[in-house]
């Protein structure tokens, strides 16, 4: 098997280089292990009449990265514009969020005709491509049009949202026609799946039956793979980084006190106003708890370009500081904010650090942070995972304490629960919390998507349902013309 995996971030996976996005921190360990391509964006943009795509390739593990370049004249329209404008807050439940015109659409359709054109530089007989993330919905239409063959694979680490929400979308018909160019499309999730299929089933036309659609490109499945880490891996990694120095500078520093910690990018989705008015009540409501318990928030900015999110830092920021100015005494600060990231050795060992993980997103795909934090405590004397209900992890860590993100007086009870748990109680939900962390780890992630992309048979003997029919497309309205202007 020759695998070609595709993802707009990619990670070399330095020891002390900051790792943003779990996508990135998942897909780092199969690509090392398993000899496969890894093909996505350098961060660089070129500029001139569109050339023809070339990927710098260097040895990762057992595998290779692959980095391309994008097309500068079309980049900010398909990443900050449809991307992240468009896509990413309709894909979290957002759509008042949504910012988009026809031309990031445009755009977006252009980078993944380009990355498809970049791909056929790697297909042989036995290719498998599996392609990653919201960025590429149509890739896979995009190498059908060039002519490949192969099995092609597509996983969705985002949530999908409920019919009415994804309709908010410009050109989603179209997109979702696209998408079922793909043989395998995975989800987080049995919701994501259920509502991907309500959209195919209202807005194509198409039945689905034992989770497979026939379309004008064949048959696709429909599956859920929720994903894992290593959880061993990783909770040697948590014990090996006790010494490290910024984990002793912070251990060092709380003199006595609890810890809870909150790791995220910035960004709307991940509920960070809603967790900072948690805590805020939490103190007025329970006055033992100050100088008794601190919270380090580490929220590594992105896409700062785009409105919203420059307006969520400011919001943060400013009320990360009321916060500590309504709490706070000279010697002592309540929320330890900060904006960078940290290499996932040290993030090991700040977890295993804190007395309680918050992990409350206002919806996620999985947010694999919630397993990290859970892999990396002491079996000895394990912290608590206070966890939101709509966070992907949920359906996997039932142990945790799950909370309402919307409920702030909710989620500071449950935050006061979990710093009084007793030992043999937090022993009990960390134990459960691995048997399924192991179970359900990485490795079998990436074994369950490929063992069912490989297999064909049964998807293809099912008989169902008339064809979609294709709407005015993208792909018959352009591939004639930029298949003259690329070949």
């Amino acid at each position: 098997m020759n695998l070609v995996v595709v993802s707009n971030r990619v990670a070399r996976g330095k020891a002390n280089e900051p790792m943003t996005g779990g996508l990135a921190a998942a897909l780092l360990p199969v690509v090392e292990n398993s000899g496969a391509v890894w093909v996505g964006s350098s961060g660089r943009v070129r500029d001139g009449a569109q050339m023809e795509p070339i990927a710098q390739v260097e040895q990762l593990g057992q595998g290779a990265l692959a980095l391309l370049d994008l097309p500068a004249a079309h980049y900010a329209g398909y990443y900050e514009g449809f991307a992240n404008s468009a896509l990413w807050p309709a894909l979290h439940s957002r759509s008042d969020l949504i910012r988009v015109s026809q031309e990031d659409y445009h755009s977006y359709r252009e980078v993944n005709s380009f990355v498809a054109r970049a791909l056929l530089r790697f297909q042989k007989p036995d290719t498998l491509f599996w392609i990653q993330d919201y960025h590429f919905l149509s890739l896979g239409a995009e190498l059908r049009a060039l002519g490949v063959k192969s099995r092609i694979g597509f996983f969705l680490h985002t949530p999908w949202p409920a019919r009415s929400v994804i309709d908010s979308v410009p050109n989603h018909r179209e997109l979702v026609t696209a998408m079922l160019a793909y043989d395998l499309i995975g989800f987080q999730t049995e919701d994501d799946r259920d509502n991907f299929t309500a959209c195919i089933r209202a807005d194509l036309g198409v039945l689905v039956r034992d989770g497979v659609v026939r379309s004008r490109h064949g048959h696709t499945r429909l599956a859920v793979f929720p994903i894992g880490i290593d959880a061993d891996k990783f909770a040697a990694s948590a014990a090996k980084a006790a010494s490290h120095p910024d984990v002793s500078r912070l251990r060092r520093s709380l003199h006595g006190e609890k810890l809870a910690i909150g790791v995220d990018r910035l960004d709307y989705s991940k509920g960070l106003v809603n967790r900072i008015n948690a805590f805020d009540r939490m103190w007025t409501m329970h006055p033992a708890l100050l100088r008794a318990v601190s919270l380090l928030q580490i929220a590594t900015p992105s896409r700062e370009s785009i409105e919203a999110y420059g307006n969520l830092q400011s919001e943060v920021a400013r009320l990360v500081s009321e916060v500590n100015g309504r709490h706070g005494e000279v010697d002592w600060t309540p929320i330890r904010y900060l904006n960078k990231g940290y290499g996932q050795g040290v993030l090991a060992g700040l977890y295993r650090s804190a007395q309680v993980g918050v992990v409350t997103p206002l919806h996620d795909g999985m947010n694999l942070v919630a397993k990290e934090y859970v892999a990396a405590q002491s079996p000895v004397d394990p912290g608590v995972l206070v966890l939101s209900k709509f966070a992907g992890a949920a359906n996997e860590l039932d142990a945790a304490l799950l909370v309402n993100p919307h409920d702030i007086d909710g989620m500071a009870r449950t935050i006061a629960m979990a710093l009084a748990m007793p030992l043999n109680e937090r022993r009990m939900r960390y134990e459960i919390l691995m048997t399924k962390l192991r179970r359900h780890s990485i490795q079998q992630w990436f074994a369950d998507f490929i063992e069912s992309l490989q297999d064909s048979e049964a998807a293809e003997s099912v008989e169902i349902g008339p064809l979609p029919e294709a709407p005015a497309s993208f792909l018959t309205s352009r591939l004639a013309s930029s298949s003259a202007r690329y070949h």
